[in-house]
């Protein structure tokens, strides 16, 4: 067998999420700084041992106010926790293309177990004969189960911001 690394390909990946404001719109975010590997062998994906990274501070919801609160220890705490991160426990073939990764997802020093619906590309040549992998992936979380309890009532009933988030990343990694 032949164990296969993969690189995360910044430039052509986003690592987003999406939460609900004021009860009925979404407001989108991403993180500008991360990181990832995958190993597995004879490039078979349901083989992989995935790692991730995230820097929080490079969170951008396209409001600098926004930003600068996520950051504060009102949600993320950057000072304290300047990184999440997502370490992959298994890799489960659904059926032709799509996967679960389940693994332990840590925001805060709070880890808890989630499952991420991944559609697999599987194996591309770029134009300069690069080996590439994408991955479309989405997941859910509560925030509150993170630490990230913040919120705000609204006059009319109900609050600010969303429980749940909704993980949203589009992903190349390429052969090393």
């Amino acid at each position: 067998m032949a164990k296969a690394t993969w690189a995360i390909d910044p430039t052509h990946s986003e690592i987003g999420f999406k939460v609900k404001h004021m009860m009925f719109t979404n407001v989108s975010g991403k993180f500008n700084l991360f990181d990832a590997v995958i190993e597995n062998e004879d490039d078979h994906f349901e083989t992989s041992k995935i790692n991730f990274t995230a820097e929080v501070n490079s969170i951008n919801t396209g409001n600098d106010d926004r930003d600068n609160h996520l950051r504060s220890a009102d949600f993320f705490d950057v000072e304290n926790f300047p990184k999440l991160s997502f370490k992959a426990t298994s890799v489960q073939k659904v059926n032709e293309g799509v996967f679960h990764i389940n693994g332990d997802l840590t925001i805060k020093d709070v880890t808890k177990n989630i499952t991420l619906e991944t559609e697999y590309s599987g194996l591309m040549k770029d134009p300069w004969g690069n080996t590439k992998i994408g991955l479309s992936v989405n997941g859910k979380i509560n925030r509150k189960e993170f630490g990230l309890t913040w919120n705000a009532a609204l006059e009319t009933g109900g609050v600010l911001v969303g429980e749940e988030i909704k993980l949203v990343a589009e992903i190349q990694f390429v052969k090393q």
